[in-house]
């Protein structure tokens, strides 16, 4: 979450007038994340979460994500739907940016994920993969997939060794080892692509919601979860915690199985999940909007996740039985 696009009190006055939600009571920027505008907004009848589309969302993508995320609703995955406004539309306008309200969940996001947490996360991703299996076709494909990354690194070559000396060549290996070794048959379907800590509410120490979708797209399974190891089992300075990658593994394959072929690739995936992560975090670093209120990612954590899993050769280090 951010804020790039600041609201004034009257347009917000008159785009509440298209919602039977009530007035604004209070209202305030959220600054975790990086991605889009959110706004925490108190109605009187309820508390709602407002978000304004930023740099990487497109307005022909929001009808997927408002209608994956009342799919998994009436599954009972725990995410929030949107509230349609009186002409039952997901998304309006605001500031000149397209906009919508969701739900206010409770719960609290970790910054210490311990193996309860990524037990469960594991298990709420497996289980997100298969709710998703009748979603109606045509799924959105990845825009932030390996066919994106030439030209994420063309963006911000010349300043990659000043975040890190050697960075250049390694990143020029692991793309060219995307283009030779990129599997074409693995299991697919629609993915998070983006299940951060910060995108996982714990109520109770249970998870409590799942939110910011805007990545969610048709991709392997086994990227999906190498994006999560990525994010649960790496601390920001470089610390690998084995039992962390091991419980998300095993809540994972409780409710679905990791295929052989799936297992043979997965060493690929980390190192390209991270390459992914580091790219779009050089570029945002190297490229502040201006007047937004928004906590920077260090691209520098990303670094560190990519040497970690270039030295590795084996899954089972990760957790595979």
């Amino acid at each position: 979450m951010a804020v790039y696009t600041h609201v004034e009190p009257e347009q917000l006055e008159k785009f509440l007038k298209h919602y039977d939600i009530g007035h604004a009571m209070s209202f305030k920027g959220l600054v975790e994340g990086v991605e889009n505008s959110n706004y925490f907004l108190a109605t009187e009848k309820g508390e709602f979460i407002l978000t304004l589309y930023e740099q990487r969302v497109k307005l022909g993508d929001l009808p997927f994500f408002m209608t994956l995320l009342e799919h998994l609703g009436a599954k009972g995955f725990p995410c929030p739907p949107p509230v349609r406004n009186r002409d039952g539309q997901g998304f309006a306008s605001l500031a000149e940016r397209p906009a919508a309200l969701f739900p206010f969940l409770r719960g609290v996001s970790t910054n210490n994920p311990n193996i309860r947490h990524c037990r469960q996360v594991g298990a709420t991703m497996a289980q997100m993969h298969l709710a998703c299996d009748d979603f109606p076709k045509p799924w959105r494909s990845n825009s932030m997939g390996a066919q994106s990354w030439h030209f994420l690194f063309a963006q911000c070559r010349d300043s990659v060794e000043d975040i890190s000396s050697g960075l250049t060549e390694e990143i020029i290996q692991i793309l060219a080892a995307v283009d030779a070794e990129w599997p074409q048959d693995l299991p697919r379907g629609i993915c998070h692509a983006d299940l951060f800590s910060d995108n996982v509410l714990f109520a109770d120490d249970h998870i409590g919601g799942v939110i910011d979708f805007y990545f969610a797209c048709e991709e392997f399974f086994i990227y999906d979860l190498a994006v999560a190891i990525n994010a649960w089992s790496i601390s920001p300075f470089g610390s690998f915690y084995y039992s962390n990658s091991h419980a998300l593994i095993a809540g994972y394959q409780k409710h679905r199985t990791i295929t052989a072929a799936e297992r043979n690739v997965f060493i690929l995936m980390l190192r390209a999940s991270a390459l992914r992560f580091l790219l779009t975090r050089l570029f945002d670093w190297i490229n502040p909007p201006k007047d937004a209120v928004v906590k920077r990612k260090d691209p520098m954590e990303y670094v560190r996740a990519l040497r970690f899993h270039l030295k590795q050769d084996s899954p089972t280090f990760y957790g595979f039985e």
